[in-house]
């Protein structure tokens, strides 16, 4: 299964930039992209190494050289594609957020714990090296009782008829970028949120600029900002009883992006744990090796979408409210 076989649905920016990047990384197989516009997926195919394209999403769940599903459709779209991929024995990874509302995550779940194969939301930092290194450096107490998250995760969109400044789409600096911290938040907490106050700037739809103040249990906090008004920014401080940890990027690392880790009367001790040119390589082995039979599924939508879609769903609840 190291040449695992890829369907893709849409020919989304991300699967250009990331997702198909990654496959030719790893050895596996982008085999099918299929679009509502069958002209634009044919090109798609011919400019980014697919080797066939089709007209329609349900074409690529139904072709039997598809053994895995990768779905970056608008959010709108996710939950019914998802449960369509799955029902039809594919493994899926559906891109972030999986669903709009925990409603619809829980819907997509209960597909999942009864299909063939795994789902997984495309948050794919928890199989990189470095965020590996953070879990393995928290446990040992490199700064003593992790309290706060400090989080980013602003860049600029361009034109006004992008996808993620749209309402009906389910657009929004929350649901596209400011998941990410909440996903961090709960993979080193693990608990839900149980509080959100929210600031934020307004687009004609959707908030296009956010800070937010998330609370969990134990008197820890989530300080978030996300936005689409300036550079590509996801600096990140882990702020602990005995020191702190900053990291250039935790969400999508590369070989130069920089752990850092700072204590009281000490230097600065500086790691690039990242072996991987694209983030989502490390996601990708995995459900290589799950699909094969030679590694049990982490990191699962099973484990950690519904908690993610609560805080993000407390956090908008909180903009409305604003």
């Amino acid at each position: 299964m190291s040449r695992l076989r890829w369907g893709v649905l849409g020919a989304a920016n991300i699967a250009r930039a990331q997702f198909l990047p990654a496959v030719l990384e790893t050895g596996q197989r982008a085999v099918l992209v299929g679009g509502r516009d069958g002209a634009r997926a044919a090109e798609f195919a011919r400019a980014h190494g697919v080797e066939r394209s089709v007209q329609g999403y349900a074409a690529v769940l139904e072709d039997p050289e598809v053994d895995a599903v990768y779905v970056p459709l608008p959010n709108r779209l996710h939950t019914e594609w998802t449960v369509a991929a799955l029902q039809a024995g594919k493994a899926v990874l559906c891109e972030k957020p999986l669903c709009l509302d925990p409603a619809q995550v829980e819907q997509v779940l209960a597909v999942a714990r009864t299909a063939t194969q795994p789902l997984w939301e495309a948050f794919v930092f928890p199989f990189q090296a470095q965020h590996a290194r953070v879990v393995e450096l928290l446990e040992d107490g490199a700064i003593g009782e992790l309290r706060e998250v400090v989080s980013s995760f602003h860049f600029e969109v361009g034109g006004p008829d992008n996808i993620r400044l749209s309402r009906a789409m389910g657009g929004g600096a929350l649901a596209d970028v400011g998941c990410y911290p909440m996903r961090l938040a709960h993979e080193l907490f693990g608990v839900p949120a149980g509080s959100a106050t929210v600031t934020a700037l307004m687009g004609e739809e959707v908030e296009i600029d956010v800070s937010a103040l998330m609370a969990y249990p134990g008197d820890r906090r989530l300080l978030l900002t996300c936005g689409f008004r300036r550079a590509y920014d996801t600096t990140t401080l882990l702020l602990g009883t005995q020191g702190s940890m900053r990291l250039d990027n935790p969400f999508h690392p590369g070989r130069a992006s920089a752990l850092e880790v700072h204590r009281a009367g000490a230097d600065p001790v500086v790691e690039r744990p990242t072996k991987n040119d694209r983030s989502f390589s490390g996601a990708l082995r995995h459900i290589a090796a799950v699909l094969a039979g030679d590694q049990p599924p982490t990191h699962t939508a099973l484990d950690s979408a519904l908690p993610v879609a609560q805080s993000l769903q407390l956090a908008q609840r909180a903009l409305a409210n604003q």
